[in-house]
Parts: structure tokens; sequence; C-alpha cells
């Protein structure tokens, strides 16, 4: 498995390296997140670790487009301890957090937690044409949408917000963004528009629609379907 530690801190880079060598993985380091991204285009990464604070790109920015293609794990590193930090990393698309300080066997028993759960779910799923979250499941290949088995039936822009939402489980998406993912034009005042398919959705894929289980606002960001 090659890892990713991405942190302007070069000690604690060398740090975590040693650690994670020491489990027999490979390790490629970067110190800023456009340094990231490059190693992420010319290797096969399967997990990233990486500082939120950092020059040229911080940790966030670099998630989010880790995010446009990627499901591999990332685990976030962070000095600051307050909860909206964590909560902001999650909704960027981050699957874990660590404070530092951090205990070195903490961090390697979350890189092995997160390894097995992509191992399990995430990579084999995306090689299969299939994205899933709790009891939703998208097969790409067939274009078929089941929620605890049962088959839903979606118009053509409906699924593609549905796919691209679950695709990126976790991940907040906002109005503007979702529009043009979808639609492939510019968005100017597309609120009402999407609006509309995301409460069509929710009607076909949840039990209480005014209490989604899957398909959530952020309000005052955007929408994601939630990683159950």
């Amino acid at each position: 498995m090659n890892i990713l530690v991405c942190d302007d801190d070069k000690e604690i880079c060398e740090a975590i390296k040693i650690y994670l060598e020491n489990e027999d993985y490979k390790v490629f380091k970067a110190f800023h997140g456009l340094e990231a991204l490059e190693v992420i285009e010319e290797n096969e990464i399967h997990l990233v670790i990486m500082d939120i604070m950092m020059p040229q790109m911080d940790g966030l920015r670099a998630t989010i487009k880790i995010r446009e293609d990627k499901n591999i794990p990332v685990i976030m590193l962070s000095a600051k301890s307050e909860d909206t930090d964590k909560i902001l990393g999650l909704n960027m698309g981050a699957d874990d957090y660590v404070t530092k300080p951090f205990n070195p066997l903490e961090l390697i028993a979350r890189v092995k937690s997160q390894l097995r759960r992509y191992t399990a779910l995430g990579s084999l799923e995306t090689k299969n044409n299939l994205y899933k979250t709790g009891g939703l499941v998208i097969d790409d290949e067939s274009k078929r949408v089941t929620v605890d088995g049962e088959e839903v039936r979606l118009t053509p822009v409906q699924y593609k917000i549905l796919k691209l939402l679950t695709a990126n489980a976790g991940r907040v998406f906002s109005i503007d963004e979702l529009y043009e993912r979808v639609w492939q034009e510019t968005a100017f005042s597309p609120e009402n528009t999407v609006a509309v398919h995301i409460r069509k959705i929710r009607e076909k894929i949840e039990i209480n629609p005014k209490e989604p289980n899957y398909l959530k606002v952020v309000w005052g960001i955007g929408y994601k379907v939630e990683k159950l």
C-alpha cells in the first residue's frame, strides 16, 4: 500500500514516514497541497495524510481537488482542536481527523482502519462501477439504483445528481458546482432548479424525505450524500 504524507513541517513528515515504513507501507512525501496533487497524479496512492495549514495550497483546498476524481481515504492533521475545524475538514471530503500532537500508534490504527474500509468498499466498488453508502447502491454500468434492495427509478438528471454525490459521499457540493457538474453549463441563479431535483430524489430514496438519511442539505454551503 502506498501512502502520501503531506505536511510543511519536514520533521513531522519524516517521523510519520518512519512509523509507516515500520508497518511495511511505501511512503511518499509532499510539503504543500500542490506538491501532494502532483504526487497523486504521478503515482498510485491508496491513502493521504494531509496537514491543513500549509503554504501555496492548504490541506482543505487540496482535499477538495483530490475529491474531484479520487475516492482514496484522506486523514486530516491539524494543530487546531476546535470542533468547527474538524467539521470543516470532514465536510470538505476528509475521512478522518487527527489533532496534533498525536499518538503515533493511534495514527497507525486510523490508517489501517481507513485502508481496510477502502479496500473492502471504496476501491473495489469503484472498479466495478458501483457506488454505495448504507443501503443506497448505484450500479453505473446498468444505470440501476437500489435502496435496501428495492429498485428506484430516476430521471437522467436525477441519476446524474445522485451518482455525483454518492461517488463523493461525505463531500459537500455547492449549488453552483452541482449545477455546473451535472448540467455542464455555467450556473446563473440555479437554486430553485437544483432544489426541485433534490426534493424529487429524496421522495424516491428516503423513507421520510423531511428527515433524510442519505441526501442532506448543509445550510449555507450546499448538498451532500452522507457517508454511512
